[in-house]
């Protein structure tokens, strides 16, 4: 673990997401360390389940950071993003203090002079002790270096993109009774989004961006090798090449580097010794995740069947899923 709380090369981010099983290009270590380097937030997009979210965690992790996770969705508003005053508790805290407020107005000779008093107080009401630190405050005020992950920002709305712009570029916020409260050390930013809507390119001009696609075969290999140990190395190989070849079919949702670690888990807790079809065909709603999904495979895997039965030689896959060798 990094214990400095920076990498202090590009090969350094490298090897530290590598201790955390993350298995970065030279692209996204290189990005990771220019975001550290230059202090700027780092955007990164891709489709849902290719390790967007996961490179938040390797980069705490490797630097030995705690990670304050801001998860957005529609209707996310600043109060849930930043701070709100804990009102029931300053209310007990009233009424417990009840007899001492009594003594600080006694004597007040209008309403006016009792309310200048409670003001002279009001301090001890509205102070740290009653602020409800969200994640963007416990960030930004946090005594020790954090990584700050922005999660799915494309479902929140774009006001609270607009807001965020404010955050992100200074670094601190005004509370009306405590006045500006400033980061005591920058934080690392990461925010994800899988495209379900365009961000503003306000928000980008801010950011480095990172796009993270689907890995290639080598690369998604690599990764169940590193995550699921346990699985054969053939099997392992048909799941990707398989895995690879679906991403090929005109999906509705496409399985994902997740979905590919999901599936191998599975053929290892069923103790699969061969990737045959039946193997496939009870697994398969491992991988998709959408019924028209899985009836388009299905349907192809019934012409397949179709074609056995009329030709002893080994199916093609090639014909029905692109990419995908014959398998016995």
């Amino acid at each position: 673990m990094n214990t400095t709380s920076a990498y202090q090369s590009i090969e350094e981010t490298n090897d530290g997401l590598g201790e955390q099983q993350y298995i970065a290009s030279d692209e996204i270590a290189t990005t990771v360390y220019l975001a550290q380097e230059l202090g700027k937030p780092l955007l990164t997009e891709g489709p849902a389940g290719v390790g967007k979210t996961e490179l938040a965690k390797a980069i705490a992790g490797s630097l030995g950071r705690t990670l304050i996770r801001l998860q957005c969705y529609e209707g996310l508003d600043e109060t849930k993003a930043l701070y709100e005053w804990e009102y029931a508790k300053q209310l007990l805290y009233t009424q417990l203090l009840r007899d001492q407020l009594q003594q600080t107005l006694a004597g007040a000779n209008s309403l006016a002079e009792a309310a200048d008093r409670l003001a002279d107080e009001e301090d001890v009401f509205f102070s740290m002790r009653f602020l409800l630190q969200r994640p963007l405050l416990r960030a930004i005020l946090s005594d020790e270096p954090v990584v700050l992950l922005i999660d799915e920002i494309d479902r929140a709305d774009a006001e609270f993109e607009a807001f965020l712009l404010e955050v992100l570029s200074d670094f601190q916020v005004s509370v009306p009774e405590l006045g500006t409260l400033a980061a005591k050390h920058r934080p690392i930013v990461v925010l994800t989004s899988n495209n379900t809507r365009e961000l503003s390119e306000a928000l980008k001009r801010r950011c480095l961006y990172l796009f993270i696609g689907y890995p290639s075969q080598e690369q998604e290999l690599n990764v169940v090798r590193l995550k699921v140990p346990d699985l054969a190395p053939q099997i392992a190989s048909q799941a990707v090449e398989l895995v690879q070849s679906l991403r090929q079919v005109d999906l509705r949702k496409l399985p994902s580097i997740s979905e590919t670690l999901d599936w191998a888990q599975a053929l290892v807790t069923l103790n699969i010794e061969n990737l045959d079809r039946k193997t496939l065909e009870t697994t398969l709603s491992v991988l998709l995740k959408h019924e028209t999904d899985l009836r388009k495979v299905q349907r192809q895997l019934g012409r397949m069947d179709s074609t056995d039965d009329d030709d002893d030689d080994e199916t093609d896959w090639d014909e029905e899923l692109p990419g995908r060798r014959r398998m016995d």
